[in-house]
């Protein structure tokens, strides 16, 4: 498989590294030296850039005719627009929020948990993730989905908000009518990444906490999801590849 990467920062090394070990071929090394550079030649693209970057790069591959990957966050705001031209070019994109495998199956617990808080009305939510001092976003964009998806699966929430606390949430957040996700984001040292979502009450307390040990997760999910994308039409999230995969 042949493959253009679309950001070649610490993340598109990572990738480039876990595709080589699988025998995959990287033709296309895109930073801003060479922004706008086409993905000829590519068999799939995955884009690991910047939101200022990512829009232009989804639509080139897509004009292209190149199945693409997309892990950069900060865009979703135009993901309808991205939806019509997936349709217009009938071609493929995948996106998600984070790509490591783990993450995705603590995605899967989150909305079974959310799910089952529904009647439970003691139970208020918290969210806290810590990175590295070099992440400049907050929160980040796994955070965000987490919330998200607490939202869809109760009526309790609706939206997010940063908070210093999140394991103590405003008095009657989620028991009388809908409130927000509370967010708290930490940036300490150089932590790749640590998500959990606490619901407490005034007797006990659950957590569900995913732990990254570095970047390779997220780039062995990206590979495989590019794996996973060539061939098919359509847009795609890593649901529809853990759904295939298991």
């Amino acid at each position: 498989m042949n493959i253009a990467l679309y950001g070649y920062g610490k993340m598109g090394k990572a990738i480039e590294q876990v595709a080589l070990a699988k025998g995959h071929r990287v033709v296309l090394r895109v930073d801003h030296g060479n922004a706008g550079a086409a993905p000829v030649g590519a068999d799939v693209a995955i884009e690991f850039s910047t939101p200022a970057m990512a829009l232009g790069n989804m639509r080139l591959c897509l004009r292209h005719h190149v199945p693409v990957v997309v892990g950069t966050t900060g865009w979703l705001e135009h993901l309808p627009e991205i939806q019509a031209q997936v349709q217009a070019e009938q071609g493929s994109l995948l996106w998600a929020s984070n790509f490591s495998i783990g993450v995705n199956l603590f995605f899967k617990l989150n909305r079974q948990l959310a799910a089952l808080m529904q009647g439970q009305r003691p139970y208020q939510v918290g969210i806290t993730e810590t990175h590295h001092v070099h992440k400049l976003d907050a929160p980040s964009g796994t955070a965000i989905t987490l919330a998200q998806d607490i939202g869809l699966h109760t009526d309790r929430y609706h939206g997010w908000a940063l908070t210093d606390a999140p394991d103590a949430p405003k008095a009657g957040a989620g028991t009388e009518g809908p409130g927000t996700v509370p967010i708290e984001s930490v940036r300490t040292g150089e932590v790749p990444g640590t998500h959990a979502v606490t619901w407490r009450s005034p007797e006990d307390r659950i957590t569900l906490t995913h732990e990254a040990f570095g970047r390779q997760g997220f780039a062995v999910g990206a590979v495989v999801a590019a794996e996973w994308l060539v061939g098919r039409q359509g847009l795609f999230t890593m649901d529809d590849v853990l759904d295939g995969l298991y």
